[in-house]
């Protein structure tokens, strides 16, 4: 009796995720990372004695982390040491003009630098400053989040653990009496949602950024996304101490204790289909740029799903050829600056958000007017909206793991920008990357009311669009996933199996349920389901039996050896 054997191509989050589950159930796996270290996106850079995540900066969603440990049976806090930020995030709007319809001043706002907000873990103090921006916002904003955390659980109990095989199963009497209200938030933009709940421009402003964490915007991204205001103005923002990468470090810790095989510096070149009948192709392992070819009876894909379609397919087998891609949105790419600072930056929280005035023409030049926009309308924006993550606002001098040598910081800024490859593929555009990250730590400063920011840069890396193009195999150098607009969300995503290779699966944020590091950990376990022929909308009960794919009601899914896994 033979285990299969399963080859997973990319060792980010999903695909780290994907092997640990298949390896406990029983399968042989090899993943394959033609990087020397796994992460994917969420990698980690240290230079000079500075240390950056330089991915996803956000903890979110902990009950779909202790979830995924749980299925390996352990707990999160065993592995990830997290805490809770207070504040959450600090906002910057834009200084000038008239920002204030009384004539006051808005929170935060000392004669220097831009007005500010705090959200924080007190939700009453947050009711504050949403009412000392806007009369009787506080109230408003408390309902709208309870509203959000209705949702969320909504999304969390019955769609965002759905293979979509059995959409059926999702249509709980829960949800079927919630449908009028459903269809609402699904015919509507986010913008138009939080302008129905406030008025003030950049009260709209918070509630509706969390379209980027989706590569959208709030002009594009379906009301239902709203639910995402419950991450934060409920649950809270939370950090592991160390930086982001302890939880890839963790993934990859339980993937090896499940016996995973991890080879890194490795690059798969393409898949092997092998014809079968009805015009269907069988996986039968991958071929290594090595000229190796891998024999697997599954592979699992958790790659850009551009970059296996359009490169690691052969044209027949490619359910999604070059044309349906540019029928489709990629969503935002990134500029992101890594530097490290001389001296203390205090005006800066853990997180800031800096929110320019005129965000419809933002987010008009980094994702154009349609939903598949030509690369030629998109163009820089500047001012910019930006992200702010300082680190060592949390991993200072006294901790376990400073981010910064002494009388140091680190600044992680994340521009959103448009998904070109060709910005930063050779020296010019580099050289305009670096100028341009120069102003917007300018326009950081200016804000924020730090002398000379850009002055006290000791160390810093400039990545753009084409960095994400290369290292990640992304698609038009996107920095998180397809975009997420109605048409391309749930349902109308594309699933984790492939419909024309059977034994092909696909993990990560190009597949069901989105980008983020929690739906990537969902998207390993919606691997697991499909092979288990579970099509109920909950997650798996926790922990998973070691060997469960021997219960497979589909081992013909593993391949014919399985068989007698099963036996």
């Amino acid at each position: 009796m033979r285990a299969p054997r399963v080859a997973v191509v990319g060792g980010g989050i999903a695909g780290l995720a994907t092997a640990a589950l298949l390896a406990r159930g029983g399968a042989r796996v090899t993943l394959l990372e033609r990087h020397d270290a796994v992460g994917g996106r969420a990698g980690t850079l240290e230079v000079d004695g500075f240390r950056f995540d330089t991915g996803p900066s956000w903890y979110f969603m902990p009950e779909v982390f202790e979830h995924y440990f749980a299925l390996l049976g352990e707990r999160v806090e065993d592995h990830v040491d997290l805490v809770r930020l207070d504040p959450a995030y600090r906002v910057f709007f834009e200084p000038g003009g008239s920002l204030e319809p009384d004539g006051g001043v808005a929170p935060g706002e000392a004669g220097i630098g831009a007005p500010t907000l705090e959200v924080t873990p007190d939700r009453a103090a947050t009711s504050a400053a949403f009412d000392a921006l806007e009369r009787g916002a506080g109230a408003r904003m408390g309902a709208y989040a309870d509203a959000s955390s209705e949702a969320y659980r909504l999304a969390l109990e019955h769609f965002l653990y759905t293979t979509f095989e059995r959409p059926d199963r999702a249509l709980a009497p829960e949800v079927l009496r919630r449908l009028p209200r459903l269809a609402r938030l699904l015919t509507r933009s986010l913008a138009e949602h939080t302008a129905s709940t406030v008025d003030d421009e950049r009260l709209r402003q918070v509630l509706g950024y969390h379209a980027v964490f989706l590569g959208s915007s709030p002009y594009r991204a379906p009301a239902l996304y709203s639910l995402m205001s419950h991450l934060d103005l409920v649950d809270g923002v939370f950090y592991p101490r160390g930086g982001m990468y302890t939880v890839i470090e963790a993934i990859e810790r339980l993937a090896r204790a499940e016996g995973v095989d991890v080879r890194t510096g490795v690059e798969v070149e393409a898949i092997e289909v092998e014809p079968g009948a009805r015009r269907r192709g069988r996986a039968t392992g991958v071929r290594l740029a090595s000229g190796e070819v891998l024999a697997a009876d599954l592979v699992v894909s958790a790659t850009d799903l551009h970059h296996t379609e359009t490169r690691l397919l052969d044209p027949r087998w490619s359910t999604r050829p070059q044309a349906w891609w540019d029928a489709h949105g990629p969503g935002v790419s990134a500029l992101l600056v890594l530097a490290g600072v001389r001296g203390e930056l205090p005006e800066l929280a853990h997180h800031s958000l800096f929110f320019t005035r005129d965000w419809p023409r933002n987010f008009d030049a980094i994702l154009g007017s349609g939903p598949a926009s030509d690369v030629r309308e998109l163009h820089v924006p500047e001012p910019a909206s930006l992200y702010v993550s300082r680190t060592t606002a949390t991993d200072g001098p006294s901790s376990a793991a400073p981010a910064a040598p002494p009388g140091h910081e680190n600044l992680f800024v994340l521009v959103p920008f448009p998904a070109d490859p060709a910005l930063g593929a050779d020296e010019p555009s580099q050289r305009a990357l670096e100028g341009l990250a120069d102003g917007y730590l300018a326009q950081v400063g200016a804000w924020a009311g730090i002398d000379d920011l850009p002055g006290r840069v000791v160390t810093r890396r400039v990545l753009g669009p084409a960095h994400f193009a290369t290292e990640m195999s992304a698609w038009r150098g996107g920095a998180l996933g397809m975009e997420h607009t109605l048409r391309q969300s749930a349902l109308w995503r594309p699933g984790v199996v492939s419909p024309r290779v059977d034994g092909l699966y696909h993990a990560g944020s190009g597949t069901i349920p989105g980008v983020g590091l929690p739906m990537c950990l969902i998207s390993a376990e919606l691997v697991a389901k499909r092979l288990l022929g579970e099509t109920s909308a909950r997650p798996l009960p926790a922990p998973l039996r070691p060997g469960y794919l021997a219960a497979s009601r589909r081992p013909e899914r593993l391949g014919t050896t399985a068989a007698a896994v099963r036996r």
